[in-house]
Parts: C-alpha cells; structure tokens; sequence
C-alpha cells in the first residue's frame, strides 16, 4: 500500500513540552517584530506567521493580545529585575533600559495600559515596584537623589516616559528620551 504522506510528514517527530516552550519564545518574538513593524493594527495572525507555527499553537500561548503583550512585558520586567539587581545601578540606569524596551515595545505600552487592573498586568506592576523601591532606597542612601523623590515618582515618571515615546515618532524618539530625562533628572536631584 502506498502512503500519500509526503516524506517530511513520516519523518516528523513531536518535541512535546520542548517545542511548546520555543513556540512560544518564537511567538514573543515575532509579536516584538509584527507590532513595532506595523503597530496595533498589524493582524494577530501575522504573528503566527512570523514565528513560523500555526494558529493554533497562536492561540493556545495567547488567547487574545493583551496575553501577548503581558508576556512582552514579563520579559521586559524580568530583564530589569536582573540588570537593577547590581548594587551600582541607579534610577538614571532604569530609566536607559526603560526608554530601550519602550522603542521596541510601543505597541503594547498602549495595551498594558488599557486595564491596569487586568490581575495579569496588576502582577507585573507590582514586580515593577518593586525594582523602583530597591532603587529610590539606594539612590537615597547614596545621596543621588532627594530626599523629597517618592517610589510612585519614579514609577511615574518611567511611564510617563514610555508612554511619550511610544506616541512619538520613531526618528523623534532619542531627543524626546534626552529632554525626558533631563526633566527628570532636575526633578529628582537633592535639593
């Protein structure tokens, strides 16, 4: 009897758990690509494209976009937990690596901020404030910043910040960082 399966098909194996886990890498960045490429309006499914793996492998990592972006950012708060971590990092080092992810992340600022209270998102704010307290007390300590500067300031002001540069043009992005910062840095200087 002769099979009509290609030879491609008889000779695939399914990697179970294995490929879940790169799919889903894989889907993460291809959202990064798909959504800084052609922002919210980019079709859902065009990242299952990008990433190479059906929709419904899309879908079972992803119910809807507001998954998607909360998984952009749980990378995004995991990388700064990890590079705030350092006893030399400062409030102005947060602040480079915000105004970085937010270049490449503007689309989903505009969903993560859609419903602060979605317990998905509520979860990594909490996370997020956490890093700007270890870093408000050591920049306090240090004498780096005054004494007036409160943990929900800083928080603000990253916000405020990526929000800025996600509604700004991408050529006008880096001079827009350079006066946010400036701001910033006048705001919260010991007085």
């Amino acid at each position: 009897m002769h099979s009509t399966a290609s030879p491609r098909a008889e000779t695939r194996q399914n990697r179970g758990p294995a490929a879940a886990a790169d799919n889903r890498r894989a889907l993460i960045a291809a959202a990064r690509e798909v959504y800084a490429e052609g922002g919210l309006a980019a079709p859902f499914s065009a990242v299952a494209k990008r990433a190479g793996v059906g929709q419904g492998s899309l879908y079972r990592h992803f119910p809807d976009r507001t998954a998607l972006a909360v998984a952009v950012f749980e990378d995004n708060v995991r990388d700064l937990e990890e590079y705030t971590a350092a006893p030399d990092r400062t409030i102005q080092d947060l602040l480079d690596r915000v105004v970085d992810q937010a270049v490449v992340s503007t689309a989903f600022i505009q969903l993560v901020t859609a419903d602060l209270t979605d317990p998905r998102v509520a979860t990594l704010g909490e996370r997020f404030h956490a890093v700007v307290e270890r870093l408000v007390e050591r920049d306090h300590a240090a004498g780096r910043i005054g004494a007036h500067v409160e943990i929900d300031d800083v928080t603000m002001a990253t916000g405020m910040l990526a929000t800025e540069l996600a509604r700004t043009d991408a050529a006008a992005r880096p001079a827009a960082s350079v006066r946010a910062r400036r701001l910033f840095q006048a705001a919260f200087a010991p007085r």
